[in-house]
């Protein structure tokens, strides 16, 4: 049999940092998904209801990558009062041509936190106002600050606020960013004001009610909905998506079913046969994106399989070049 690389989260962490080369490869990744040829089987999740968990399993076959990957992402949103981080996991890559594995990536989430930290940059790239400067982040947890971190890669963020229901914990989080990132980062106790003040709104968080109420956006806003990524969770109050003048979401199919997109269909919001331009449409040229600095637009990103090869792969290969990770034969 070949060998099989194994790759640690720590080596994964040196040859993946969040930055713009991460972000071109997410975006590469939403733009051949447009192009209809990629095989990407529904999300298959185990809920795990007695210890607020959830395991999601998600793949891609993506033609002209020699491999795909299948990544498991357990997320036990109670871990963090027992000191544990909520998110963990691993993905697996096989050969695209002969189904043989070929890696193990041991990154307890690491490439599933960078890869949708990528997405939002894509989604601010192409859709937020050229000048916005201002972002509020709903959550407190790693996602949120890397959401920060990335928006920083593609607008010129100069001030952020985080709200969390958690208050100490957001304070702590903008504490560290603010010290991070050199910009100023401030915490909130007061959800409307937050996202009333800001240019780009990121939820982050696993809530299973709505955050965001449909009076507090505003023209001109970017809203990126990160967490609702199952049937139970939703961030938005669904009125918020008759109000958006444009609505992308990454897959359409995805979010009918675990993404904002369900919760403003059962609200009879959103007609389910209404037919939307997914991220890949748009950063493939085949659609536009927003068309005036006054678009209130809402980006709705469940998390797709081939953001998982696409971010895999990348690591796969920057491993082979500089010789990092083990390697076995089974």
């Amino acid at each position: 049999m070949p060998d099989i690389k194994i790759l640690t989260e720590a080596e994964l962490r040196e040859l993946v940092p969040l930055d713009l080369d991460a972000v071109e490869c997410v975006e590469q990744g939403f733009t051949t998904l447009a192009g209809g040829k990629v095989v990407m089987p529904p999300i298959m999740t185990l809920l795990v209801p007695d210890h607020n968990g959830e395991v999601c399993v998600k793949s891609a076959y993506v033609p002209g990558i020699d491999s795909f990957a299948m990544k498991m992402s357990p997320g036990f949103f109670d871990n963090p009062k027992l000191g544990l981080p909520s998110t963990s996991g691993l993905m697996v890559l096989f050969s695209s041509t002969t189904g043989v594995l070929e890696a193990l990536l041991l990154d307890n989430g690491y490439l599933t936190d960078v890869r949708t930290a990528a997405a939002g940059a894509v989604s601010a790239r192409h859709l937020a106002r050229q000048d916005a400067s201002r972002v509020c982040v709903l959550g407190a947890g790693v996602q949120a600050r890397l959401q920060l971190k990335a928006l920083m890669l593609v607008r010129g963020i100069t001030s952020a606020v985080i709200w969390a229901r958690d208050v100490a914990r957001a304070e702590v989080t903008a504490a560290q960013l603010r010290d991070e990132l050199g910009i100023d980062v401030t915490a909130s106790a007061d959800a409307a004001d937050a996202v009333g003040s800001a240019d780009i709104v990121v939820t982050t968080t696993p809530s299973s009610t709505p955050l965001v109420q449909s009076d507090w956006v505003q023209p001109g806003q970017l809203v990126i909905a990160m967490g609702s990524d199952q049937e139970h969770k939703v961030e938005l109050d669904p009125a918020c998506l008759g109000r958006a003048d444009i609505y992308v979401p990454d897959s359409q199919l995805q979010c009918a079913v675990k993404g904002e997109l369900r919760s403003a269909i059962e609200a009879g919001i959103v007609s389910a046969d209404q037919v939307f331009a997914e991220l890949g449409d748009i950063t493939a040229g085949k659609a536009s994106g927003r068309q005036s600095d006054s678009d209130l637009i809402i980006a709705d990103l469940t998390g797709t399989g081939v953001q998982d090869t696409a971010i895999a792969t990348l690591a796969r290969q920057r491993a082979g070049a500089v010789g990092l990770g083990a390697t076995f034969t089974s």
